[in-house]
């Protein structure tokens, strides 16, 4: 939970909104003193959830159980080391 001043919050909006639509829960505050508090929308939140759980069943589904080595290397993959 992040906390915003009003003028603040007024300047950067469309940024803030972006944030929230994220997952974050943002406070205003007027001179030191929480005033509003800005927080996702659960319903669109949880279709998000629902609809990402339902891709992983499918690809589940379509690739078959994955070995410890196989996650091991996606993992990896792309890494410096």
């Amino acid at each position: 939970m992040r906390e915003i001043q009003a003028s603040e919050a007024k300047t950067h909006l469309p940024q803030l909104l972006d944030d929230v639509e994220r997952g974050e829960t943002l406070i205003i505050t007027r001179h030191g003193r929480a005033i509003a508090r800005i927080v996702p929308e659960v319903n669109r939140r949880q279709e998000e959830i629902d609809s990402a759980i339902e891709g992983i069943m499918a690809r589940r589904k379509q690739n078959g159980k994955i070995t410890f080595k196989e996650l091991r290397s996606a993992r990896e993959e792309g890494r410096k080391y």
